[in-house]
């Protein structure tokens, strides 16, 4: 037998919108920072370590699409960006983006790094 299909008023979801025509599905937390080059990159090395520990806990998060980690080497930026299905975002708000203040406290113990940050910003693509 063939597979059910579901209805189309059950397959759309409801997108958010900050005004006309800016609407976004996903939502996404960053978690940011800045390495230091001495010492070989240890603060960068330590730093990825840091995410590799954390990195399946926040991936099930309920509603993450994905977790990616962005490196630039030229202003020794490190970040860690987690997008959520904006009509799960609101849950993982409202638990404080758990493991986030144990990973940032973590993170701004590492010699090497400093301006600890987040921000959060919608996605959608185009």
């Amino acid at each position: 037998m063939g597979e059910e299909k579901e209805p189309e008023a059950k397959k759309q979801k409801t997108m958010g919108t900050i005004t006309e025509g800016v609407e976004f599905d996903t939502i996404a937390r960053e978690w940011r920072c800045k390495w230091s080059p001495d010492s070989d990159k240890k603060s960068l090395a330590e730093a990825q370590k840091l995410l590799s520990s954390v990195v399946e806990e926040v991936k099930k998060v309920d509603g993450v699409k994905g977790v990616q980690r962005v490196v630039c080497g030229g202003c020794m930026d490190f970040k860690v960006i987690t997008s959520v299905d904006s009509e799960k975002f609101g849950a993982w708000s409202d638990a404080k983006f758990a493991p986030e203040a144990d990973f940032l406290e973590k993170l701004k113990a590492i010699d090497g790094i400093d301006v600890v940050e987040t921000q959060t910003f919608t996605l959608m693509p185009m």
